[in-house]
């Protein structure tokens, strides 16, 4: 009987313990649901102002429309027959009109042909003697370009120059010393080291100009057998256009 006692006891015991559980799991669940219902009830409470809201606004703006239609519709239609006889008072007026103008448009244009007749001997005359005073003004204007061409001396070549410099010289010469003084005896001419360098090169290479080497330095002499430069050499020379 005690074992029997026991296992009872052991059973009611599990049941109580279940049914708590099954009743504190109810409870929290009763709690959540009321909170869920209790927020849904509040935007169906929320959603019920503004159809009121709304409902109202839609009756106020459908009022106000069939107010506005009501004064659209009392506007009396003008008047047809009015309307016409009123046009055919103004094209009667602007025929009118037309008709009194065309005197004073005819005058007018007899003025104008009268002035332009005048004025076209005057124009003519003063085109023939601007025309000889044009010509002469170009014939001294030519004379005066021709002269100065005549008088003006050409230019000596910046290979010229550097022969020139280079034969009057007793002893060799860089190139830079060749720039400085052709600079300094033709100030008007840009004359520039990198491309005296290159224009006496090419004297090198013609067999006009001979060129030293001292350490690291390069020096430059004319040559004593330098065969005669021709005119197409001279126009042919390196740079001698950029100076």
């Amino acid at each position: 009987m005690s074992e029997v006692e026991s296992a009872a006891t052991e059973l009611k015991t599990q049941y109580a313990a279940q049914v708590s559980a099954d009743l504190e799991r109810n409870t929290k669940e009763q709690e959540r649901i009321g909170a869920e219902v209790e927020a849904l009830q509040e935007q169906l409470s929320a959603l019920q102002h503004d159809q009121t809201l709304l409902a109202e606004l839609q009756r106020a703006l459908g009022g106000d429309q069939a107010a506005a239609n009501a004064k659209g519709g009392s506007v009396p239609a003008p008047s047809v027959p009015r309307q016409a006889t009123a046009t055919a008072g103004g094209r009667k007026k602007a025929t009118a009109a037309k008709s009194a103008a065309k005197p004073a448009a005819t005058k007018a244009t007899a003025k104008s042909a009268s002035k332009t007749a005048v004025s076209k001997p005057a124009v003519s005359k003063t085109t023939a003697a601007a025309k000889p005073a044009a010509a002469k003004s170009t014939a001294s204007k030519t004379g005066v370009q021709s002269g100065a061409a005549e008088s003006g001396p050409a230019k000596p070549t910046l290979v010229e120059l550097i022969r020139e410099h280079l034969g009057r010289q007793s002893e060799p010469r860089s190139s830079a010393e060749v720039a400085t003084a052709l600079a300094e005896a033709h100030p008007e001419r840009e004359i520039k080291p990198k491309v005296v360098r290159t224009t006496v090169e090419g004297l090198v290479a013609k067999g006009q100009v001979q060129r030293t080497k001292q350490g690291s330095s390069v020096f430059y002499t004319t040559s004593k057998a330098a065969p005669a430069e021709t005119s197409a050499e001279q126009d042919t020379a390196p740079e001698t256009s950029t100076v």
